[in-house]
């Protein structure tokens, strides 16, 4: 059985196992559609050493109109293969603003049964403000091999979050910042109602990271922050957000915390909050 990885690994190790055989330095950078920035055009200009570019845009599901839906097993396995990544590869994924996306790309590896991948704490501001090598270009790593297992309890569905609001089995609680959330900031995607999910909580993700340093949070203060948004960190917890990326910043840290079942749904507001099925709640969690 393939040794255990970190789920957070520090800019020092990554430093001294940059060149590994079995160690994959992937750029999971993704910007908000209203952002005017270009994550690939960035990547190109500047990222780790040895780096590929994981376009959380292109991995996914085709036939669905939303925003990088999770794509079929045989579509992931295909992705991860032309990146150049094997199973028993330790996957090490960063991003240009700390955290934000990178939780992404690990989220979609444990999600198809990839364990062996971290996040590099701080990410790619951290490394800069380091002094740390980057390179320019675009890496190209040779084809591998690459069985995907899909694990369906990490996952929530529209169906099952419409389901839970009457069985109450798992509390949700929501990324997204407060003014988008209670309904008062417009989203970044238009055709979209503002507001919340019904009996969901709110906790902007961000919520999780130094501002300064970009770092994630000690685990304590992590805790914190889940109990102040009214979530038990050990409980049963389905993470929303605006198109299921930051909502991994929340799987993360409860997974950093001991909850490793934790579930995304991967629609969230940009199905949810176009849909004609789906009540919303406005203002403040109860």
């Amino acid at each position: 059985m393939p040794q255990q990885v970190p789920p957070l690994v520090q800019t020092d190790w990554l430093a001294e196992h940059l060149g590994a055989k079995d160690v994959v330095v992937v750029d999971a950078t993704y910007h908000l559609p209203n952002a005017g920035r270009d994550a690939r055009a960035e990547h190109a200009q500047a990222h780790l050493p040895g780096a590929v570019f994981l376009d959380i845009d292109a991995i996914r599901d085709e036939a669905n109109p939303l925003p990088h839906m999770v794509p079929a097993p045989s579509g992931f396995a295909a992705a991860m293969r032309a990146l150049g990544i094997a199973n028993g590869d330790h996957v090490v994924a960063y991003d240009a603003h700390g955290l934000m996306s990178a939780a992404r790309a690990w989220w979609l590896l444990r999600l198809f049964g990839h364990d062996r991948v971290s996040i590099l704490d701080g990410g790619l501001p951290k490394w800069r403000a380091e002094g740390r090598a980057l390179e320019a270009g675009v890496v190209s790593r040779p084809a591998s091999g690459f069985a995907a297992s899909f694990r369906p309890a990490l996952l929530r569905t529209k169906a099952q979050m419409l389901a839970n609001l009457s069985r109450g089995a798992e509390a949700v609680v929501d990324a997204r910042s407060a003014g988008r959330f209670e309904g008062t900031a417009p989203e970044p995607r238009a055709g979209l109602r503002g507001g919340h999910v019904p009996g969901s909580r709110n906790l902007p993700f961000d919520r999780l990271v130094d501002p300064k340093a970009k770092t994630v949070l000690p685990p304590e203060e992590i805790g914190r922050a889940f109990a102040a948004a009214g979530i038990d960190p050990a409980g049963r917890v389905a993470c929303s957000c605006g198109s299921g990326v930051t909502a991994c910043v929340l799987a993360f840290g409860l997974f950093l915390l001991g909850n490793r079942d934790v579930a995304v749904y991967d629609g969230s507001w940009s199905e949810w909050g176009a849909a004609a099925d789906t009540p919303v709640a406005t203002g403040p969690a109860p």
